[in-house]
């Protein structure tokens, strides 16, 4: 018998190094990627503010501030990556995850920063029009757009990992989105000479730059306040367990995040023994393997009791 445990354990150790190595693996790959995509989106900003410079069009500044925003969020993203794949010590007993989220709401309010300096650029240049030279504004947006097209298409299988890994996709994204409407207010311009078109399109792309920091902001806020996921019913996971064989009650339950992709959990069970032994090891891995199967919850912390030990009031002691 001893020997068989020892075997699982043996077992259980070699999955854990399998998994740092992948994980290490994983981060360095993408960690390569961004210093690529930050290398590849400087060379866009600079092409693009000296192209606003010499056109006199706002849209390409602004586009080029949007991507100024870029090559800031990737830096800090890089960094991210690398700083939350610090393994857990006893200062830090979750390692440095949470920095993901941190970068990501820096990120976002970043492109914030940004948009509120391009709609003031716009209202001074709506009381002061500025000439544009269509020659220049119209190839540089085109070299803009092939520029984050591309590091766009670069970063996507990795869009989901996590909450900074979507912060950066998304950054890209609405940037590809705002070149292609620098081009159209170009050739729009070019037919019509409407300068109120680039201004236009200026105001578009801040809208659009809003949205995208608006949704990471408020997703990082929720981790950093220990909110409930937005994918997980708790109230429904309550009464999973709750239903669950020889449980009796279910109190203290509590669900949260550390980052963007690991949930956590604990709570109190009571028993229901009905003058029966019950095996308590068996209930916490049922439960263990209903929350990882429907759930995707790894992490978690079961207190199991034969007797309400805890009776503090509130909704989380039911």
């Amino acid at each position: 018998m001893e020997g068989g445990m020892n075997v699982t354990s043996n077992n259980r150790d070699v999955t854990r190094m399998r998994r740092r190595h992948d994980n290490h693996t994983h981060a360095s790959a993408r960690g390569k990627k961004f210093v690529f995509v930050i290398f590849f989106n400087t060379i866009i900003t600079v092409a693009e503010y000296l192209g606003g410079l010499f056109s006199g069009s706002l849209a390409l500044i602004s586009d080029a501030g949007h991507n100024l925003s870029d090559v800031l969020a990737l830096m800090l993203g890089y960094a991210g990556e690398r700083v939350s794949g610090k393994e857990p010590d006893k200062q830090f007993s979750f390692g440095l995850k949470r920095f993901e989220v941190v970068v990501a709401l820096v990120n976002a309010l970043s492109l914030l920063g940004i948009g509120i300096y391009i709609v003031y650029e716009a209202a001074v240049r709506y009381m002061h029009p500025v000439p544009i030279d269509i020659g220049v504004m119209i190839p540089v947006g085109a070299i803009g757009f092939g520029g984050n097209l591309f590091s766009m298409l670069f970063l996507m299988k990795e869009r989901h990992v996590n909450l900074n890994m979507r912060a950066a996709f998304l950054h890209l994204f609405y940037d590809t989105v705002a070149s292609v409407a620098v081009i159209v207010a170009g050739v729009i311009l070019y037919y019509t000479g409407m300068l109120v078109i680039d201004l236009l399109v200026s105001i578009l792309i801040v809208v659009m730059i809003i949205g995208s920091s608006i949704s990471v902001i408020r997703e990082s806020m929720r981790i950093f306040l220990q909110g409930t996921p937005l994918h997980i019913n708790a109230d429904e996971v309550f009464n999973e367990i709750a239903g669950m064989e020889h449980v009796g009650s279910v109190h203290g339950l509590h669900i949260w995040s550390v980052n963007s992709s690991e949930v956590f959990l604990s709570c109190h069970i009571c028993v229901e023994t009905e003058g029966e032994e019950v095996n308590t090891d068996a209930i916490i891995r049922s439960v263990n393997s209903m929350l990882a199967e429907r759930y995707g919850i790894s992490h978690t912390t079961l207190q199991v009791e034969n007797v309400k030990i805890c009776t503090g009031p509130g909704p989380c002691c039911r």
